[in-house]
């Protein structure tokens, strides 16, 4: 079996998915290629690798490095399985210049990885190279599924799905980690009070709803409503809240469920959080703007000392993470079945026929074309999306309003067409909000001006 890792400089992610696989007996055999652009991060994940392949893995795993383009063929040679972890642009110039930018004309930004001006701007950058990763899988892995860990998730897995015949699906933390999340918000230990615990989870990446959460069929929203309010009343009475999670329980109070992503996350998807107009929102919901620039920096600063841990520590070693993809591909090869969350287009069809009982759609208040996030098996024949049905109307109209940027920024990708850009700006909810139609396209040009190569060239 081959694995292909596409951006293994991100040396921390690639210690807790490759390591992952050194620990599952059906994968720590296999061939592990790693394949980045950055000579010095390929070199310090290749030999943190190879520490860690010999600490728990017995030195079972052959790892190779290819570095650069003219690479690139030989690192997904044969491969099975291609994971995609990479950051076009990196921190500088990209993200500085996807945050100082809009900066300009007053509209601020939490994370700008997934929608808004920022999430834009960084899937029209993205998805070209993950274009050019097909055209080479479809010579050399035509077979091999792609695994996308890269944000905006929506938006490149989308991508890949409707203009490669890749078979791709996106993995991200929030929905396995939604509970958890949701504990620490309301300080109760739910897994642990609630042994029997069941739960349903679906909507778009970063906005998934936790539809049902219940044991012995007790639906726990009412307790966790009542929760919810009693912390927003405690904390907005603060001069200065502390609470992490604000956003996420006014949310679900207004819309009644709750998000799978975090508050940080959520403020900058909505219209309701980051208003100029209304600057005491920002300190009544606790939102840290400018988050991703500052915890960018903050590893920078601290990568010194962390490659000492993970590069140069010879007795580095690693217990299995509840990242997915190993599972995925552990199910794939042993055919022992993995329930799991999961990026996939909306409309399942194969040929004339749909796959799925009561329509083609795994959510059919959704458009057909959106990439969307759901309870999804994997076994020896691929990964297999479960039917939703409806999600709640107001669930699936917030949905909408992130959905309509995602397909327009794809249509702004797949057709260079620059009035796409545009249109996805100003369809964005945060963005639309708080500038003028005019403004939008100024920035937008400024954006484009300012990405310089980084960008292909839109007409």
């Amino acid at each position: 079996m081959k694995i292909a890792f596409m951006g293994a400089g991100s040396t921390v992610f690639a210690k807790n998915v490759l390591g992952d696989c050194m620990l599952a007996p059906a994968l720590s055999r296999a061939h592990i290629a790693l394949y980045d652009i950055d000579r010095t991060r390929l070199k310090e994940s290749e030999l943190m690798l190879g520490v860690l392949n010999r600490n728990i893995n017995h030195n079972r795993a052959k790892i190779t490095s290819h570095l650069g383009v003219p690479n690139r063929k030989k690192a997904l040679a044969g491969t099975d399985f291609v994971i995609n972890a990479i950051q076009v642009g990196g921190y500088e110039p990209s993200t500085v210049i996807d945050f100082e930018i809009p900066k300009k004309y007053g509209l601020r930004q939490t994370i700008a990885d997934t929608l808004g001006i920022g999430g834009i701007f960084r899937a029209l950058r993205t998805i070209p190279v993950m274009l050019d990763f097909a055209r080479d899988m479809e010579k050399v892995c035509p077979d091999a599924l792609f695994i996308n860990y890269t944000n905006p998730m929506a938006m490149l897995t989308g991508a890949m799905l409707r203009a490669t015949p890749i078979k791709t699906i996106g993995l991200c933390h929030s929905v396995q980690a939604v509970i958890a999340h949701l504990s620490k918000s309301i300080g109760v230990d739910l897994r642990k009070k609630y042994p029997r615990l069941e739960t349903k989870v679906a909507g778009i990446n970063h906005m998934a709803w936790l539809l049902e959460i219940s044991q012995d069929g007790r639906d726990l929203y009412p307790m966790l409503r009542k929760k919810a309010a009693a912390i927003l009343a405690a904390e907005k009475a603060r001069r200065k809240p502390t609470h992490r999670d604000l956003v996420r329980l006014e949310m679900m109070m207004q819309f009644e469920y709750y998000v799978t992503e975090s508050s940080e996350h959520n403020a900058e998807y909505l219209p309701y959080f980051i208003k100029s107009r209304f600057p005491r929102l920002i300190a009544e919901y606790n939102i840290p703007l400018d988050e991703y620039p500052r915890r960018c920096v903050s590893q920078i600063n601290h990568w010194k000392k962390l490659s000492k841990e993970l590069v140069h520590n010879p007795a580095l070693t690693h217990k299995r993470s509840q990242e997915y993809a190993s599972y995925v591909m552990e199910a794939i090869a042993t055919a022992k079945p993995f329930r799991l969350g999961a990026s996939v287009l909306n409309l399942q069809e194969k040929g004339d026929r749909p796959l799925l009982h009561g329509g083609s759609l795994l959510i059919p208040n959704l458009p057909a074309e959106a990439c969307v996030e759901v309870p999804c098996v994997a076994d020896r024949c691929g990964v297999h999306p479960c039917h939703v049905g409806p999600l709640p109307e107001q669930c699936a109209a917030l949905n909408r309003t992130n959905i309509n940027v995602q397909l327009l920024t794809i249509e702004a990708a797949l057709t260079r067409k620059k009035e796409h850009i545009y249109h996805a700006a100003m369809l964005d909810p945060h963005t639309s909000s708080e500038l003028t139609i005019n403004q939008i396209r100024n920035l937008c040009d400024d954006l484009i001006r300012a990405h310089g190569r980084m960008l292909p060239r839109f007409r």
